[in-house]
Formats: C-alpha cells, structure tokens, sequence
C-alpha cells in the first residue's frame, strides 16, 4: 500500500503521486504522512463527484478522528462549517451565502479595481525587474478580505503569519501550527464579540445579523466563520495569482490569446483554474456511513475516503487533451472549488479577484516577461499550497 505525501512535486507540473495512482487504479489504498490508519482516494472524475455529492460520505464523522493527513495538525475547526453535512450546512450556508452573492460580489468590483491600480502603479514606480508575488499577489487577496471584515490593518500581519503557519506540512512545525490555530480562533472570538455588540457595515456584522427565519448564527459559528473567511478568502487567490500569472508566462500560446482577445479571460481563467495544480495532494475527508460502491469498489462504512480535485481536473475521460490549456474548451465544470455541498463560497469574489487582477496586469504591461529563468524560480516547499516564492518580472 502506498505511502502517500504529496509533497515531491516540481513548480506546478502535475504531481506524479497523483498521477501514477490515477493512472493504475481510479480508486485506490492509501496512507498518508499524518494521522492513523487508512484511506481510500478516488481520483476520477465521476467518483470524486459522486463522493462529494452522496449523503452517504459524511464531513461530520471526522470529527474527534486522527484521521490521515497532510498537515501534523487538522487545518479545520472541529465546529467549522467545513466540517458540518446537511441539514446543519445547508442552514449555515444560506446565510453565509447572503454575503456571497454575484450581485454583490460585482459591487465590489470597482473597489478591487482601485486597489490593484494603486498595486501596480508601486510596481511601476518600482521599476523593472520587479516581483509580481511582492507587488501584487501578497497584497491584493488579503486587502480584499480584510477590508470586507474590516480587520484593523496592523492586526494583518499577526493573522497572515498564523495563516501560513497553520497550513505548514513538516512534522517540526505541529506546536506552531497548533498555537496558530488556537491564536486565530481566540481573536475572531474577541472580533465577532464586538462586531455583536457594535456592528458596522462589514461582513461580519452582516453575517452577525443575517437571517433565515428564525435562524443566526450563534457566537461560535461567527467566530469560525470569520476564522475559515480569512484564511480562504487570503490563501488559494494570493497563490493563483502568482501561479496564473506564471503559467501565461511560461505559455505561449494563452498568453498571445489573451493578448490578441481580452474578452476571452474569464474563459481563459476558468481553464487556467482546471489546468493548475494550485495545492499540494488532498483536503479534508469523508467517512462512508454505510457500505457504498464508488467505481465498481465497495467502500465499507466507517472508511476514510480522500477525493484529489487536482486529478479529477486532469482526468481524460472528463477533458479531452486534458494536459492543455484550451479557453474554448467544452467539458464539465472544473473542480478547482471544490464540488457539492461543500463548494467555495467565496468563488464569485475569487473569480473577480483574478479577474481583475491578471486582466489589469497583461493590460497596464502587455510586454510583461520573466525576469529570470524561468528554472531559476524557488517555489514553496513549507506549506500545501503550490506557488512561487518570488516571481521577478521585466516588461
């Protein structure tokens, strides 16, 4: 059986774990590099839908398991929404999701654009060569976020750090990812407290008043709520950023598409967003309540079942040419946010990030080009995310 971590990748090629276990068996064995026992992990398309779509699969039953993972400590709150199954999510989701809306979302549009305006007139300023990751992409996500929750700007460095060190991968780092995740918690505790007692014109004190008949959120599904906003509203678009920009960079070909039709990039990013394996190996598991077949496999209840997006973006019996970036591309939707009932919810306010963000980029600096080789690029190694540590431009 193999030994699974994930972890021995190369800049965003697809990882080979993944694709030897994809290849040999579409449903397979596995344990991993931290927590007990086993897991099965699918990584076709179709199953890794029927999965996450089955009420038979329950997010719930992890809780109060050591259950295999990629990180020493779990990631998630025990009482976090990720972790909930219907009803109870269904409820939390619809009123989060007043939050979320694409109408909303667009009326933050012109503010996001404002912000990577300033952003790249820094860069200007700067001068080439300049770091794309330094100018932009550290900035722009969690500006975004922490605007919305309206967190005092010299609380975001504290939280950033946590952040990163929460998503930490390496044994020697479980104490510190621990105290990250106790730190964070404590201080959206004292936050969503005074958002209660004080509310404003933020997220969170729209999310402290929203309702669904007689439905709130009580004071712990505030406080981690806030906690799972920051760090998914921060994380996976201050890395796809980078790593987009990266990819159209090293592409030829999309970059000269987006060039030639700028029309074309919510198309072209959507693809961008299949192609790129923006995060190391597999998230939070499922447990299998009952017996259930999942591709001709019988997985037994009160089994671990992993599911890898990654491989089910990359799978060749969903995609045709699957290893090829193509914006006019027919197919299923990709899987980059997940899938069912779990499905991001901030992915509308992610897509108008990277909208805005890479369509101003090739537009303020259509000459744009690595600054360096492009094998001279360091990626992150530390965490489960996959990106560039810097990513020096010249234009």
């Amino acid at each position: 059986m193999p030994r699974c971590t994930f972890t021995e990748v190369t800049a965003l090629d697809p990882d080979p774990e993944l694709t030897r276990l994809a290849a040999e068996t579409p449903l397979t064995r596995i344990r991993m590099a931290h927590g007990e026992g086993e897991a099965w992990l699918a990584t076709r398309y179709e199953d890794v839908r029927l999965v996450t779509t089955d009420r038979r699969f329950s997010r719930a039953a992890v809780i109060g398991r050591d259950f295999p993972r990629m990180t020493p400590a779990p990631i998630v709150q025990d009482e976090s929404i990720n972790l909930l199954d219907p009803p109870e999510l269904t409820r939390l989701r619809r009123l989060v999701s007043r939050g979320f809306t694409a109408r909303h979302v667009e009326r933050l549009r012109p503010h996001t654009q404002r912000t990577v305006d300033g952003l790249l007139d820094t860069m200007a300023e700067h001068g080439p060569p300049a770091d794309v990751a330094a100018h932009l992409a550290a900035h722009l996500p969690m500006t975004t976020i922490c605007d919305l929750l309206e967190i005092p700007p010299e609380d975001r460095p504290a939280l950033r750090r946590d952040a990163i060190a929460l998503m930490t991968v390496g044994n020697p780092d479980r104490d510190a990812a621990v105290r990250a995740k106790a730190d964070l918690r404590a201080y959206f505790a004292d936050l969503t407290a005074t958002r209660r007692r004080t509310p404003g014109e933020d997220l969170l004190s729209t999310l402290a008043a929203a309702r669904d008949g007689e439905e709130v959120l009580d004071d712990d599904e505030l406080a981690v709520m806030g906690m799972v906003l920051l760090l998914t509203g921060h994380d996976t678009t201050t890395y796809q950023i980078s790593n987009i920009t990266h990819t159209l960079l090293t592409q030829p070909e999309p970059r000269a598409r987006l060039l030639a039709d700028p029309d074309c990039l919510p198309r072209l990013l959507e693809e961008l967003l299949r192609f790129i394996p923006f995060r190391k190996g597999v998230g939070i598991p499922r447990i299998a309540t009952e017996d259930v077949e999942v591709g001709g496999v019988t997985i037994r209840a009160g089994e671990t079942v992993h599911v890898s997006y990654l491989a089910a973006n990359r799978d060749p019996e969903a995609y045709g040419r699957p290893d090829e970036i193509d914006p006019d591309r027919d197919g299923p939707s990709h899987m980059a946010f997940g899938w069912g009932s779990h499905h991001c919810l901030g992915s509308h306010l992610a897509r108008m990030e990277l909208q805005v963000a890479i369509g101003s980029l090739f537009t303020r600096f259509p000459s744009l080009r690595l600054a360096v080789p492009a094998g001279e690029i360091e990626w992150n190694t530390s965490s489960i995310w996959r990106f560039p540590l810097a990513l020096p431009v010249a234009w």
